[in-house]
């Protein structure tokens, strides 16, 4: 009886592992942690990351108090982040849902962030 449990627990684990893992992939990431302030204004985030100009992925990234963390796509190549103006702070905040803006776009430029390592 408790055979059949045990397996099924592990079974669980292992596909909760496997799905983590596909984010985990993404060399250079595909997104990233922005802190957003009431306003929508960018602040600062202090992220955790490999110390290699090869792998870009992030561990952990922590927001200053009082700003939300949110998901944000990060720009493909050729494509540069909308310039900041207040317009643009009012609809990114209003934009974002369940913590991300990912695929959200404004003045039909994608809102994305720039690369961490652009190598000079």
């Amino acid at each position: 009886m408790k055979l059949p449990i045990l397996l099924g627990v592990a079974a669980l684990g292992l596909s909760a592992g496997v799905a983590c893992a596909g984010s985990l992939s993404d060399n250079p990431p595909k997104s990233t942690t922005i802190c957003l302030d009431s306003s929508g204004r960018m602040r600062p985030a202090h992220c955790r990351a490999q110390a290699s100009r090869l792998d870009a992925t992030e561990d952990i990234c922590i927001c200053p108090a009082g700003a939300q963390q949110v998901k944000a796509s990060v720009c493909e190549p050729g494509v540069k982040p909308p310039p900041e103006s207040a317009t643009l702070m009012r609809e990114r905040m209003r934009m974002v849902s369940h913590g991300s803006v990912v695929g959200a776009t404004w003045q039909g430029q994608p809102i994305c962030v720039a690369p961490r390592n652009q190598g000079s």
